[in-house]
């Protein structure tokens, strides 16, 4: 059985991940993911009225015409964690296959909400939820292991595509936090085991290969969160907090140190609902008792105006709006589109990095201007990321002692620098180490 990997979006670009892994006429497709900053940028893009097509031609989705030339069957998708650069474009191109949609709990519900909220494609996929340490039969030839990882979002793993010559791994995207603030830290006795079984390849994330060290764990945003909120414990302004609606670990964080301080957490933004009102449902998460979240743009604002006539100094709004996305509940408070008003001394901590591009920096960077033109006091860097760093990878690698390694989730030059990285370990581009951009192939067996 001859093993080919198919790169068919993220190998250009951090977003849109779509990796197709082909066994002999089996084949099964690794995520289906957005790009946010392609939508944002056509300002008139609404996601879930467009066609595939018009969203390929924009950037904003994988590009699977590749898979038209690909000879075999689709026999799964497989997604490992709930992000949109990763489930995004399942709405959109999941229907052209028949297969199952495979993914944890939490992010089966979280595409399965995807799918509801389509208005161009019918998608019937089924939906299969597979707890990490699971196992799910594919075809004779193949199983899909799931092995337990962190990340900036909960319920998120490493998926193991189990062939007859040996373990092809996908980790995109992960962290080897020990200390984590929700769940359990990486299964490393079972990555340890894989590596002694055999494996085939490594197709993994490389966004950070840069940072020199170890990630540091979600503790330390924690702690960073928590001095900074409580050393305004006894101030009478307002304390605003902006963070990613599904880092679930954060929101945590900032719900229960806004509780302790005797103000009332209040979740704003319909994402910010979403992710946090599906974790407590599905009990991934509990929040304080006197925590109260809403979406609905119409009710978000009646909050906002029952919160500026009881007093601020009462209540922590955790918004979404960090990377100054338009549309986004702190974007429209500074642009003075809401009941909310950002007074002199106010506090503002964005409890989140830019996603590095353009776009972001220049959203952010206006709502930053327009911060402190109102008066507020601005905190950032209140964050550790939810990607590995150089160590960690060294870490995995020597976990897992992989014959191919596949880098990805990146622009060509920070895969390059993996492949820096990877060749002083040993491994070379001749035969092992693999640079790929979208639409390129390569056999690994």
């Amino acid at each position: 059985m001859d093993i080919e990997i198919i790169a068919v979006g993220g190998y250009d670009e951090v977003g849109r991940n779509m990796t197709a892994v082909r066994c002999g006429k089996e084949i099964v497709i690794f995520d289906m993911g957005l790009r946010l900053d392609q939508v944002m940028i056509h300002e008139d893009a609404e996601i879930e009225n467009m066609h595939s097509l018009d969203l390929i031609q924009i950037r904003a989705i994988p590009d699977d015409t590749i898979m038209n030339t690909i000879e075999g069957q689709v026999k799964a998708i497989v997604c490992t964690h709930g992000h949109l650069d990763h489930i995004g474009a399942i709405p959109k191109l999941a229907h052209r296959y028949n297969a199952p949609v495979i993914s944890t709990p939490y992010t089966t519900e979280l595409i399965r909400q995807q799918i509801q909220g389509e208005n161009k494609f019918e998608v019937n996929n089924k939906l299969f939820a597979l707890k990490s340490g699971g196992k799910y039969t594919i075809s004779p030839h193949l199983v899909i292991e799931f092995v337990r990882m962190q990340h900036s979002i909960i319920d998120a793993v490493a998926a193991v595509l189990w062939t007859p010559h040996g373990a092809v791994v996908y980790a995109c995207d992960f962290k080897l936090d020990r200390t984590p603030v929700i769940g359990e830290p990486p299964d490393f006795a079972r990555l340890a085991q894989i590596g002694k079984e055999g494996v085939l390849a490594v197709i993994v994330e490389a966004v950070n290969i840069d940072q020199k060290g170890r990630c540091p764990s979600e503790r330390i945003a924690r702690d960073l969160v928590r001095d900074t909120m409580k050393s305004f414990e006894d101030d009478r302004s307002a304390i605003i907090v902006s963070t990613f609606a599904s880092h679930i670990s954060r929101v945590k964080t900032i719900a229960e140190c806004a509780h302790e301080m005797g103000r009332k957490p209040v979740l704003l933004g319909r994402s910010m609902e979403r992710y946090s009102s599906t974790a407590e449902q599905m009990k991934l998460v509990a929040y304080p008792q006197s925590t109260s979240m809403f979406g609905n743009r119409r009710t978000v604002e009646r909050t906002m105006r029952r919160i500026m006539k009881t007093g601020t100094e009462q209540f922590v709004p955790i918004v979404t709006g960090n990377q100054g996305e338009p549309g986004a509940v702190l974007t429209r408070i500074v642009n003075g589109e809401t009941p909310y008003k950002i007074n002199p001394g106010d506090k503002v901590l964005f409890s989140a990095n830019v996603i590095p591009n353009p776009l972001n920096y220049g959203n952010r960077y206006l709502t930053e201007v327009r911060l402190r033109m109102a008066g507020a006091r601005i905190f950032d860097r209140l964050h550790v990321s939810g990607h590995a760093y150089r160590e960690d990878h060294y870490e995995l690698l020597q976990l897992l002692k992989p014959q191919h390694i596949v880098p990805a989730h990146a622009a060509l030059p920070v895969t390059a620098q993996y492949v820096e990285f990877a060749a002083d370990l040993g491994y070379s581009t001749k035969s092992d180490l693999h640079l790929m951009q979208n639409g390129q192939r390569v056999k690994i067996h």
